[in-house]
Formats: structure tokens, sequence, C-alpha cells
């Protein structure tokens, strides 16, 4: 069994636990850097219209103030949570089938997952850098990493990310945690480990749209990261494997792109945008 994201295939097998994600992060890295080139140039140019826009703006205001604004959530923008790579209901693709044990379940779709994700990130890694990207965030949740011994520390982004991608790499490659040889049992904390490995995905797909979705939409890979965060979400919804409580910042997201999309013919479901105030908007938490 397996499902396609365009030119990403992925495997819910043994094997993808033995492909060497980050080779394969690098040779994409390389054949797409004339693109990032690109979609750099096209960025500083909305951006440079975008601050020309809010600069008029700001003239029209008295003593040149301007009055604070909710942040817009482009990637909920019906016109870019309709791009999908892929149609099919991800709820059949996440359901344990009936001749597979669940650890090993879990264990694939765990190894796939980081794959595909730390793939998406090197996407934009370059435009994600300590001085854009001062602290790991996700709409108004600041992320700390807490190390081995629970000490708690604040980075920035792209030490974040470097945090979880190699944390993630150690634990899938460690073959007492995750085993890939027949007869080898799976240890007692597999499935917390699991839910770790989960939830620190999510705060990486939670950045990638926060904090730089316009690059992704510049690289036009929206329709490739919907379609991942979408089969996420529907994956470890299926087996408990992140507190709501974690996923809720992105459950306006989460509505839209886990819900079947319409027939081409039918009228479009209305946007979820006002779905929070401005008040919760405005109010940064720690985690």
């Amino acid at each position: 069994m397996h499902f396609v994201y365009g030119t990403y295939v992925c495997w819910p097998s043994w094997s993808s636990r033995v492909l060497g994600g980050s080779q394969q992060v690098r040779e994409r890295g390389g054949r797409e850097s004339s693109l990032r080139r690109r979609a750099s140039r096209r960025v500083e140019e909305r951006q440079a219209e975008a601050d020309g826009r809010e600069n008029e703006k700001s003239k029209t205001k008295p003593n040149g103030k301007k009055p604070p604004a909710e942040e817009k959530k482009q990637y909920l923008e019906p016109e870019f949570t309709k791009i999908r790579v892929v149609d099919s209901d991800l709820k059949e693709l996440v359901v344990l089938p009936r001749e597979i044990d669940l650890n090993e379940w879990l264990a694939s779709n765990t190894t796939t997952f980081f794959n595909l994700i730390n793939l998406q990130y090197s996407t934009i890694s370059e435009f994600c850098t300590g001085d854009g990207c001062q602290a790991m965030t996700a709409c108004n949740t600041i992320y700390y990493w807490h190390d081995e011994k629970g000490k708690k520390t604040k980075c920035t982004a792209p030490q974040y990310v470097d945090f979880v991608m190699s944390l993630c790499q150690k634990l899938v490659t460690d073959e007492e945690i995750f085993p890939t040889k027949y007869g080898k049992e799976f240890p007692n904390s597999f499935e917390s480990l699991v839910k770790k490995i989960c939830r620190y995905l999510f705060h990486v797909l939670a950045h990638l749209y926060w904090a730089h979705f316009k690059e992704t939409v510049a690289l036009e890979l929206q329709g490739h990261l919907n379609t991942l965060y979408a089969h996420f979400i529907v994956f470890v919804r299926e087996f408990n494997l992140v507190d709501p409580k974690e996923t809720c910042i992105m459950d306006d997201l989460s509505e839209i792109l886990c819900t079947p999309a319409p027939p081409p013919s039918a009228t479009p479901a209305p946007s979820a945008l006002a779905s929070a105030s401005p008040s919760s908007q405005n109010h940064v938490t720690e985690r």
C-alpha cells in the first residue's frame, strides 16, 4: 500500500526507516536551490510592495501611528486551502490494517512523517534564520526546547528545528527503539516516544504555516504542505498521539484541511478566518 504526494512517494513499510532521510533532503535541496533563489526574490518584491502600502496608510493617521492590526493568516484563505496534491480519503490511509501489528504501523508511519516533514522544511530552510526567526513561534505560542535533563531553553527557530530533527533521527534509527529485524520486540516506552516525536513534528509544521507560508507559496509547494499536514493530523488523531491542547492553535486550519473537499460544482464552505477573537490572537503563550 502506498500513496503519492506529487513527487514524494511515501511507503508505509519498514524499508522507509532505512532510506537515509538526511541524504534525500540534501539531494533535493540542491536541485531546488535555483527555485528558492527565485522564490526569495519574489518574497522580497511582495514584502516591499506590502511595506509601501503600509507606509502610505500610516501617513493618513494622526502622528503617523497605526492601530494594532490582527495578524492575518494567509494559509486560511480559500485560494490556498483548496490546493491539495491528492483528494483521497486520508482516514482510509491511517486506519490500522487488520493483519498489521499496532507498533509496526506506528513505527512505519512515524518514520515516514519524520522524513517528509524534514524534507518539507528543507525547501524553506534558507529563509528560516536566527535573525528572521529569533524564537520558535507558531500562532501565539513560543516553543522552548527541553533537553534530556529537563532544562528549558529559548532558542531560535532553526536551532529548535535542528534539535527536533536530530532527536527524531536518533530515535528512528535506534534498533532498540525502532527495531527492523524480525522477532525484535518494541520497548515498553515505545508509544510515549512516538508521542514525543509527533509532538515535536507538529511544532515544525505549525511554524512552517505561521512563519514561512509565503515562501512555500512562492515555491508553489502549498499543495504538498497542505496534504502532508492534513495526513499528519488525521494520523495523530486516529491514535491519540498528540494532546488536542497542543494542536488547538491550528484547529482553524485542521477543520478546513481535514474535511473532505466538496465536489467542484458545490458552493465552497465559508472560511474559518473569524474563529478566533482579537484578544486571543494578541495573547502569547509559552510551551
